[in-house]
């Protein structure tokens, strides 16, 4: 059950969302959150993310390779997503991005869905930060928690075969494991 205080305690999303042909996507000040079937321009995103405080910005582009665990050859993957809870998980990551790394600038966070072929841009993740030590991690902590809690799934097309990624995760997960807390198991 849901309390009032759990409501209240997690982060919205500030700003407009916007849902124009193929891409839904929100942008405030701080935090530029996309979903698309569309090219990701990486640029844009680089260039967005800085600002007069900020000394770094680390950008993170996961790219579609020809090969996964097992499976040679791969020709192309699909990914999928749940439209409607993907940018409220990225305004999650940006809010415990903030709380761990205070002093971040600016954070983008995209992702991919539909076909994609070798090559291509699949997400992207932008932190800016004062230093490089604190933009290196809340950029690592970023795409990790992306990767892990988004609901997003990749189909993996290869010269063998087909099926869903490795390394797919339960996506009722709390966002707590992500941030490093024990939710069960032996020790």
């Amino acid at each position: 059950m849901t309390t009032g205080a759990a409501i209240r305690d997690r982060p919205s999303i500030v700003g407009t969302i916007a849902r124009v042909s193929g891409r839904i996507e929100t942008k405030s000040e701080h935090d530029w959150l996309a979903l698309t079937s569309g090219e990701l321009a990486v640029g844009a995103a680089y260039d967005w993310a800085i600002r007069p405080g900020c000394g770094a910005v680390v950008l993170f582009s996961g790219t579609v390779r020809d090969h996964a665990e097992g499976r040679e050859g791969v020709d192309h993957l699909t990914y999928e997503a749940y439209e409607d809870k993907v940018l409220q998980r990225f305004a999650e990551i940006c809010a415990e991005t903030r709380r761990r790394w205070p002093d971040t600038g600016r954070i983008v966070m995209w992702h991919r869905t539909g076909r994609l072929v070798v090559g291509e841009s699949s997400v992207v993740t932008v932190v800016s930060a004062p230093h490089r030590a604190e933009a290196f991690e809340a950029g690592r902590f970023t795409i990790d928690a992306l990767k892990e809690s988004a609901p997003i799934w990749k189909h993996e097309v290869w010269a063998d075969g087909a099926d869903w990624g490795t390394g797919a995760s339960d996506i009722s997960r709390d966002i707590a494991e992500v941030h490093g807390q024990r939710v069960g198991g032996p020790e």
